[in-house]
C-alpha cells in the first residue's frame, strides 16, 4: 500500500492540471489552422513550379522553331535577291533569264509559304511567353501568401511556446513539492492512460473523467486513511479525495 501526505496527493490535481495545459498547447501548436494553410500554398506553389518549367521549355522551344523559320525566310529572301539583280543587271542568255523569272515566281511562293509558317510560330511564342508571364505572376502572388502566412505561423508559435515554456517552469517547481514515490506513481499513470494520472473524487463522484466503481472499491475507498493513495482499478489514475466543499 502506498502512502503519501494528503497535501502532495492534492498538489496532483494542480500538477494534472499543468500536464492536461501542456498537452493541449502541443495539440494546438501541431494543428494551428496556419500549418494546414501553408501545407496548401506549399502545394501549389510546386505545381506551379513544374507548370513553369514546362512553360519555359515549351517557350525556348518555340524560340529556336522561330529562329529557324527566319532562318529560312532569310535564305529564300537573299536567292530571290540574286535573282533579281541578275535580271536586272540583264546578264545572261534569254533562256536562263527565262528561267530565273521562273524560280523568283517559285521562290515568292516558297517565301510566302515560309512566311505563314514564321507568323504561325511567332503567335505561338507569343501565346508561350505569355503563359510564362502568366505562371510567374501566380508564383509571385504564391510566394508572398507563403512569406505572410509563415509570419503568422512564426508568431503563433512564438506565443505559444512563450506559454509552454511557462507551464514546463511551473510544473518542474510543482512536482518538486510532491513526494518522489508519489510522483513516480502519478508518472506511470500518465503513461499508462495516454496523460491522465490523477483525477479528483468528491464522495463517490470522480470530476474530469467518468468511472464506474464497484461496491468493493466504494467501500475500499470509504475505508481508507487520507494518507493512503487510492488508484482506480480500472482505469490506473490515482485517485484524489477532495471534500464536498473543496
Amino acid at each position: 500500500m502506498t502512502t503519501a501526505p494528503v497535501k502532495d496527493q492534492r498538489r496532483l490535481l494542480d500538477l494534472q492540471a499543468l500536464d492536461t495545459r501542456a498537452a493541449k498547447l502541443a495539440h494546438q501548436r501541431r494543428t494551428l489552422p496556419v500549418l494546414a494553410t501553408l501545407a496548401e500554398l506549399e502545394g501549389r506553389a510546386e505545381d506551379l513550379h513544374r507548370a513553369q518549367v514546362e512553360a519555359k521549355t515549351v517557350a525556348a522551344d518555340t524560340r529556336r522553331e522561330l529562329a529557324k523559320a527566319e532562318a529560312d525566310v532569310e535564305q529564300v529572301r537573299s536567292r530571290a535577291a540574286r535573282h533579281q539583280a541578275q535580271l536586272d543587271a540583264g546578264t545572261g542568255l534569254s533562256r536562263e533569264l527565262v528561267a530565273l523569272q521562273t524560280e523568283l515566281a517559285q521562290l515568292a511562293q516558297r517565301q510566302a509559304v515560309l512566311e505563314e509558317i514564321q507568323l504561325e510560330v511567332m503567335e505561338r511564342l507569343e501565346d508561350a511567353e505569355a503563359r510564362v508571364a502568366e505562371l510567374q505572376r501566380q508564383e509571385d502572388a504564391i510566394s508572398a501568401d507563403v512569406a505572410r502566412h509563415t509570419a503568422e505561423r512564426d508568431a503563433q508559435l512564438a506565443e505559444i511556446d512563450a506559454e509552454l515554456e511557462n507551464v514546463r517552469a511551473e510544473r518542474a517547481a510543482l512536482a518538486g513539492q510532491v513526494d518522489a514515490e508519489l510522483l513516480d506513481l502519478y508518472e506511470y499513470a500518465r503513461g499508462r492512460t495516454g496523460g491522465l494520472g490523477a483525477v479528483a473524487l468528491r464522495g463517490h463522484r470522480t470530476e474530469g473523467a467518468q468511472v464506474e466503481f464497484t461496491l468493493s472499491e466504494l467501500a475500499a475507498i470509504d475505508a481508507a486513511a487520507p494518507e493512503e493513495v487510492i488508484t482506480s482499478e480500472e482505469r490506473g489514475f490515482i485517485l484524489v479525495r477532495l471534500d464536498e466543499g473543496q
